[in-house]
């Protein structure tokens, strides 16, 4: 009997060792019991690829490698322990965004990045995140001289609560609000005040352009509230920046009033005061170190005053959010303050593709016609959803027909700026944006989904669709404070003033690459 038990373990282990050996297993438990020396494992070389990598195996090879991140980069960073080299990250930044492989080797003198973020939401590990700023932003807070203001962008209202875990899309900007207020900040405003001065500088901008009145700046007019795409222009069509808009984001429009506008109506002193962004973007952190953001500085006489002093993901104000324990599901509703902090429905939309567009065309038909804007154009339907390249045409009485398109993602805008370079292009105004979805899909919103969803990206524009239909103000110039704005410090749009203040010139970084038009 004794014998039987014996034969059976004995069959039982031979049974398991074969199967063992057959997925390749076997091997790799001599190697961990150190049954091999490191020469005979070695079979990919002593290269710069992790030990575990040149461990020899029956499984197919899945390494793919990574994009290159610069460790100065001042949007994202990777932690190497977490890479596996899966690819994923080179898979996007190359088949979505055309960034990747899109230049000759060896580059110049800098890693090409538009810093958008993509990669990051793509890496299954999490081995890419975004910049960590939250402990700036918490020597700031505990600061008792500093006076430290935060704006808040529209897409981060649809998403900072699935990172405690609330359903895609759902809308907690009066809990955001309230959030803020509990973390210690001393103004919490909106982004999307300055999103509505932005569709005033730039409808005047875009019908400056079509009436001539703009020597140098040609049709069509690009907007340039997505610094990602922005970079990816300088890098790849510096001929075209002519087209791009000279209008700052509504991050940059709302730093450089902050410390000027608001600063005045406050008696606040500018060099005391910090300027915090609560963006769904990583693009964001570079676009605030931009050395020509520093017009509040320059305004006052103080260059070394930054228009925003720090950029905060939606992930990091979530992180923030923990580190003190706030639960955003029990907080109640609460407004912005007053002076920069009321919007209209135009404003909310800018966190979706084709947001921008459709916002612009209400004021510009106002501004053109005097009359308020017909319903079709309060619910653009050929500029929504998540077409790649989406186009649409508006009939304005006394201009006649503009034409219209808006792209997201860097390999659709590709083909738009394409077009526009081989004067095939019959649009007036182009809407670009970096990230697939527009704001909503963000490099530095939560990783709900990895890789990053339609369906969660088409969750999170109802919500800011929604919330438009809803709104008191729908168009951008029903804005009370924008008003008041004027009337008080700027005048009218592009005045010399708005100019210093709201509007700038981007740069040819095509010194930084050899560029080319197709992979491989």
């Amino acid at each position: 009997m004794e014998n039987l038990v014996e034969q059976q373990k004995e069959m039982t282990r031979r049974a398991f060792l074969k199967m063992m050996a057959g997925l390749g297993l076997a091997g790799l438990a001599a190697t961990a019991g150190g049954c091999l020396h490191r020469a005979e494992l070695s079979a990919g070389g002593e290269g710069w690829l992790p030990y575990q990598y040149n461990v020899p195996g029956t499984w197919p090879a899945q390494v793919r490698g990574r994009v290159p991140i610069d460790p100065a980069n001042p949007s994202i960073v990777r932690d190497d322990q977490k890479c596996i080299l899966c690819g994923q990250c080179l898979e996007v930044c190359r088949d979505t965004q055309s960034v990747f492989g899109y230049y000759e080797l060896p580059l110049v003198d800098e890693l090409v990045c538009i810093n958008c973020g993509q990669c990051a939401l793509a890496c299954p590990t999490g081995a890419i995140s975004e910049k960590d700023d939250t402990e700036k932003v918490w020597q700031a807070l505990e600061d008792p001289d500093r006076f430290v203001v935060v704006q808040t962008a529209p897409a981060t209202r649809v998403a900072l609560g699935e990172e405690f875990g609330l359903p895609p899309g759902t809308w907690v900007m009066g809990r955001q609000v309230a959030a803020l207020r509990r973390l210690g900040f001393d103004a919490v405003l909106d982004t999307n005040f300055t999103a509505d001065l932005t569709i005033m500088e730039e409808a005047t901008e875009l019908i400056k352009r079509i009436k001539g009145e703009l020597p140098g700046r040609p049709l069509p007019q690009f907007t340039s509230c997505s610094p990602g795409w922005v970079k990816f222009c300088e890098y790849y069509y510096p001929d075209l920046l002519p087209h791009v808009s000279s209008c700052k984001s509504p991050q940059q429009m709302f730093g450089a009033l902050v410390k000027t506008f608001y600063a005045k109506k406050k008696n606040l002193d500018p060099e005391k005061m910090f300027s915090v962004s609560i963006m769904p973007c990583t693009a964001k952190k570079f676009e605030a170190q931009r050395p020509e953001m520093n017009d509040s500085g320059l305004y006052w006489g103080k260059p070394s005053v930054r228009d925003v002093d720090a950029v905060l993901t939606t992930r990091e104000l979530a992180k923030m959010l923990k580190q003190k324990g706030i639960d955003l599901t029990s907080l109640p509703e609460e407004d912005y303050d007053p002076l920069m902090g009321k919007c209209t429905g135009g404003a909310i939309i800018f966190g979706a593709t084709g947001g921008v567009m459709e916002a612009a065309v209400r004021t510009a038909y106002f501004f053109i016609t005097g009359n308020e804007p017909p319903p079709t154009l309060l619910n653009l339907t050929p500029v929504r959803g998540l077409g790649g390249v989406k186009e649409g045409a508006v009939d304005v009485p006394g201009v006649g027909t503009v034409r219209v398109a808006v792209c997201h993602g860097m390999g659709n805008g590709r083909q738009v700026l394409e077009a526009v370079r081989r004067g095939r292009a019959p649009w007036h105004f182009v809407e670009f944006m970096a990230c697939p979805g527009g704001c909503i899909g963000g490099g530095g919103q939560p990783r709900t989904a990895v890789p990053p969803t339609n369906e969660v990206r088409a969750r999170r524009i109802a919500s800011l669709y929604d919330a438009d239909a809803k709104w008191v103000w729908r168009e951008s110039h029903e804005n009370p404070e924008i008003l008041a704005l004027y009337q008080e410090f700027l005048e009218h749009p592009m005045s010399e003033l708005a100019e210093k203040l709201l509007h700038t010139e981007y740069v040819s970084r095509s010194a930084k690459l050899r560029a080319r038009q197709a992979v491989g």
